[in-house]
């Protein structure tokens, strides 16, 4: 049971390091959009879908996710259920050479994790002493206040600079130093693009139709956690009639490798020696604001299952895994840890 329990608070790790760059923000250039519908006559059955920006207007998304894991472990069930929340704001800098320069800042953190009957708990948002004091509050306290500066090419969707990597690493390994090596991997520069850019793809470069759909890609390379390859299909579905938003249907492929190299890193108390592990139900939807030109709510859920082969100790292990997780993610123009804290 305690290897179960060790094995499963390294993994929270690999989950929590993907919403750290995992919303986005992206604009147009108005002029030039101006321009180009002077030259070319639009065509009433499609629709442009067209992030906005306004100069140094800040706005806030909060995103949730919702897990629910079982993991049998040397004949032994271990169970975690977790729900984490992050506040974001988002500002957008300068065009610099064709390039957009956008500033991502986390706000506040809550986590409400339960593993195997063992609580952590920890809001950034209420006073210290209502927080469970453990390594992993410390750890998430940490993030609190980190920013990154993202630089988005607009023709490719490609992030092609981050920075705030060194700044960030340090504040985590403060809170826990014997992570180091094992935080330098997973969230090295190459990562940090690679959370970032998948989510830049919500909207199609070319304007669309009922029914239109587009296709994107990405790679998540963790180092010693593994590499997670995911395929997006997302489908224009036009206006829903509850929200008046435009509506995106996204369905999802998520393909596991285990790393190339097992080798135990910074403390990691595992090696993954092998996995088979597939995703079922990976669905969602998109609701686009285009008067305003950004996402307002986004819904997915998504279902893991498969076997792995780890080795504990030098001591071969079978684990059995299942897992269910909801994200949600809702934009708006105040800012939601103030609403969220104590008396607001």
């Amino acid at each position: 049971m305690l290897h179960g329990r060790r094995l499963t608070v390294f993994l929270i790790l690999a989950v929590l390091a993907l919403p750290f760059l995992g919303l986005n923000l992206f604009g147009q250039d108005k002029d030039k959009d101006k321009d180009k519908e002077k030259k070319t006559p639009k065509d009433p059955t499609k629709v442009t879908l067209a992030w906005k920006f306004e100069k140094d207007k800040t706005f806030y998304q909060t995103m949730t996710t919702k897990t629910t894991q079982t993991m049998k472990v040397m004949s032994n069930d271990v169970t975690q259920n977790q729900e984490q929340t992050f506040y974001f704001s988002w500002k957008w800098l300068k065009d610099e050479g064709g390039k957009w320069e956008i500033e991502q800042t986390i706000l506040g953190v809550k986590m409400d994790i339960d593993i195997g009957g063992s609580p952590i708990k920890y809001d950034s948002t209420t006073p210290a002493t209502n927080n469970t004091s453990n390594p992993l509050s410390e750890f998430f306290k940490a993030l609190v206040g980190s920013k990154f500066k993202l630089t988005l090419d607009p023709k490719t969707l490609k992030i092609t600079k981050i920075e705030g990597r060194d700044e960030f690493l340090k504040k985590l390994v403060t809170a826990n130093k014997q992570m180091q090596p094992l935080l330098e991997k997973i969230l090295s520069d190459d990562a940090l693009r690679q959370m970032a850019e998948p989510t830049f793809a919500v909207i199609s470069n070319d304007a669309v139709e009922k029914g239109k759909t587009w296709k994107k890609e990405s790679k998540l390379d963790m180092g010693p956690i593994g590499t997670y390859k995911n395929e997006y299909t997302y489908t224009y579905e036009g206006p829903d009639t509850a929200t008046k938003f435009e509506k995106i249907k996204v369905d999802t492929k998520l393909t596991y490798s285990p790393p190339e190299k097992a080798d135990g890193v910074g403390g990691l108390p595992f090696k993954i020696k092998s996995a088979d592990l597939a995703s079922k139900n990976a669905t969602g939807n998109i609701w686009f604001n285009k008067d305003k030109g950004r996402v307002e709510k986004t819904e997915m859920s998504l279902d893991l299952e498969g076997k792995l082969k780890i080795e504990i100790g030098g001591q071969p292990t079978d684990v059995e895994l299942k897992q269910n997780q909801k994200t949600s993610v809702t934009t708006s123009d105040t800012n939601p840890v103030e609403k969220a804290a104590p008396g607001k």
